[in-house]
């Protein structure tokens, strides 16, 4: 079933935007990951068939291997796919499951994710007013790789907050919202 937020007065638009904006970059995150296997197939063939290899195209792979991590994990939290320690949570009830995601997003999520944003924003700011780059030859300069990490924390926390306010809709019965959960396969 497909979750729908209340249409009347429209408090909770900006959690439609959120969750647009959390797609937008799960979609740049994927085609991201693709490039950096296209890449990283194509610079093993150029290595071993013609004997030429490049720092520059080393590096870019990580880069994009960073933007599908960090842009991505707003993706994985708004699809509810995130990683779990799953000891209870598969045999509790919704009722009681989304009271945990709520404790987990409020107490976990936020202050942590709230704290690396606050951490690596000034590391970014380093990086661009000094110009760093990679010390390999043919390196490539580091702040783009940096962006990713107080961007990615960034959607984490926007998208936490918008998942916090889906499961208390959720608990007022002004929301639907799929709260099946499988357990993963060990």
């Amino acid at each position: 079933m497909k979750a729908a937020l209340p249409e009347a007065g429209k408090p909770y638009a900006w959690v439609r935007i959120v969750d647009r904006v959390t797609d937008l970059f799960g979609t740049l995150a994927k085609w991201a990951l693709l490039a950096a296997c296209v890449i990283s197939g194509g610079n093993a063939i150029i290595r071993y068939v013609f004997g030429y290899s490049s720092n520059a195209w080393l590096e870019i792979q990580w880069y994009l291997f960073a933007v599908g991590v960090m842009f991505g994990a707003a993706q994985v939290l708004r699809l509810n796919e995130h990683v779990r320690v799953d000891l209870f949570y598969g045999r509790w009830p919704a009722r009681r499951q989304v009271w945990l995601d709520l404790f987990g997003l409020v107490f976990f999520l936020l202050p942590i994710m709230g704290l690396l944003v606050y951490l690596s924003w000034p590391l970014l700011v380093e990086m661009l007013s000094s110009g760093e780059a990679s010390s390999n030859a043919g390196g490539l300069v580091r702040w783009p790789a940096m962006l990713t990490l107080p961007l990615g924390f960034l959607l984490l926390v926007l998208q936490g907050l918008a998942e916090i306010c889906k499961r208390v809709l959720w608990l007022q019965h002004r929301y639907e919202m799929d709260t099946h959960y499988e357990r993963p396969v060990q």
